[in-house]
């Protein structure tokens, strides 16, 4: 099994700049557009939301920072995190982290699903369940077929992705500056910095930073192990940081054209129609761009999941699996249930506070005892038994996870302090990440032996 786990030296030829070719396209999405009008949701200045989506986007520093774990232990970010939290230990944090990568591509599919229909409603084609449910499973196939390609091909098809569809979001945005009502957007009174401020910060740190980081290593573990980490840090991290400081840009520039465009039923309708007539297909091409580049990420960073959870299929049996799971909860979205959708968000945002556990307990693993020393083989492979459970990280995880849950509400869970600026926000996710990175922290220090 220890052969499978490790990636041949022969395989591990990429630079620092091809991580910032296939991180790039990950971000050009709709969400992005998103995060920016709910910065301003938050009754913060156009300053105020500015910063915020400059410091949100910073937040992918995480995911640069934790992609030196994959250069020097040479496997993928959870077959690493059983130096962490144990082998046997790792399977929950394990599977949490495959929950969230199969969510959030079921959202994006069914996203652009709908964006794919608006989209052949230009060209005259009318929509119907039929015509939904070719479109659906168009892009699910789509999706899996990339999926199957190598690493190589991988970098080269996200590097089109960056520089074809990154040019026409910048057109996108220009048509945006043009058309924006700049005095009531400059007029906007300045928010509250601690109710108001640190709440839309750490929403744009979820959804990015924290939830990207679990796939971190999964990429970077093709770097030459002599690569400069500075550059590898540094390119990840405007891979993230520069699409998304820029759409969450747009979004808040959007809200001065169309002040409800949060609460659109379809936000990509809005934005189009902001554009001209010439630019819609482009504009709608882009978008659906947008959510397939994510998606095919996700996919086989949740392929290799299940090979650490000791399901080990072939790669065309597991992708299968995910196309089945995409298929049918993107019909059941579609068709069935008006509110699923929202429920499920809801239920992410829960599997996104083990998460930000997770993050924070290997990041600090990484930093104090990983770095310089490296990841001992069997640590990772468990050989004879050894490292069945590392109570270090697992505490660090539950008493993270116990205190983020204590803080957060959603539909259909009340944390019992999620009350005033807790409230309706990340900021549980947020105290997650700092808790379990102190508990950690103070495990490490006051151990004798390494965790």
């Amino acid at each position: 099994m220890s052969n499978k786990i490790f990636i041949d030296m022969e395989k591990r030829t990429d630079k620092p700049l091809d991580l910032f070719g296939i991180w790039v396209p990950t971000q050009i999405g709709i969400l992005g557009l998103i995060y920016g009008a709910i910065i301003v949701s938050y009754q913060l200045s156009f300053i105020q939301s500015i910063m915020a989506a400059f410091i949100g986007a910073l937040s992918f520093l995480l995911v640069g920072y934790l992609s030196l774990s994959g250069k020097v232990g040479g496997t993928t970010m959870f077959n690493l995190s059983r130096a962490v939290f144990g082998v046997k230990g790792n399977y929950i944090p394990t599977l949490c982290g495959w929950i969230n990568l199969v969510g959030w591509m079921c959202v994006n599919v069914v996203t652009a699903t709908l964006t794919l229909l608006t989209l052949l409603g230009v060209f005259g084609i009318d929509t119907s369940a039929f015509t939904t449910v070719i479109a659906l499973i168009v892009l699910a196939l789509l999706i899996a077929a990339a999926g199957l390609v190598s690493q190589s091909a991988l970098i080269k098809l996200q590097n089109f992705f960056t520089y074809v569809f990154g040019i026409m979001t910048l057109i996108v945005l220009g048509f945006l500056l043009m058309k924006t009502n700049w005095q009531p957007l400059l007029a906007m009174p300045s928010g509250d910095w601690f109710a108001g401020f640190l709440p839309a910060v750490s929403i744009i740190f979820a959804g990015t930073g924290i939830s990207w980081a679990i796939a971190a290593a999964d990429y970077s573990v093709y770097q030459n192990p002599r690569n400069s980490d500075i550059s590898i840090i540094g390119f990840t991290t405007l891979a993230g940081f520069i699409p998304l400081f820029i759409l969450m840009s747009m979004g808040i520039l959007m809200t001065s054209a169309v002040p409800d465009f949060l609460n659109s039923a379809n936000p990509i309708d809005i934005i189009g129609a902001q554009l001209p007539a010439w630019m819609t297909v482009p504009y709608l091409i882009t978008a659906l761009v947008g959510l397939i580049a994510p998606s095919v990420i996700s996919l086989r960073s949740a392929r290799v999941n299940l090979s650490t959870l000791n399901i080990n299929t072939s790669d065309f049996v597991a992708i299968t699996l995910h196309v089945i799971i995409m298929l049918v909860l993107g019909v059941y979205v579609l068709f069935v249930s008006d509110s699923f959708l929202g429920l499920f968000q809801a239920f992410l945002g829960l599997i996104g506070i083990t998460l930000a556990a997770w993050s924070a307990t290997f990041m600090m693993d990484f930093i104090f005892l990983r770095k310089k020393s490296g990841y001992a083989r069997q640590l990772i492979t468990g050989d004879n038994g050894c490292n069945n459970y590392n109570y270090a990280g697992i505490i660090s995880w539950l008493v993270g996870v116990g205190c983020g849950f204590m803080f957060t509400n959603c539909a259909f869970f009340d944390g019992p302090f999620a009350t005033g600026i807790f409230r309706d926000n990340s900021l549980g996710m947020l105290i997650t990440f700092i808790i379990s990175a102190a508990v950690y922290t103070l495990c490490t220090v006051f151990s004798r032996k390494e965790v």
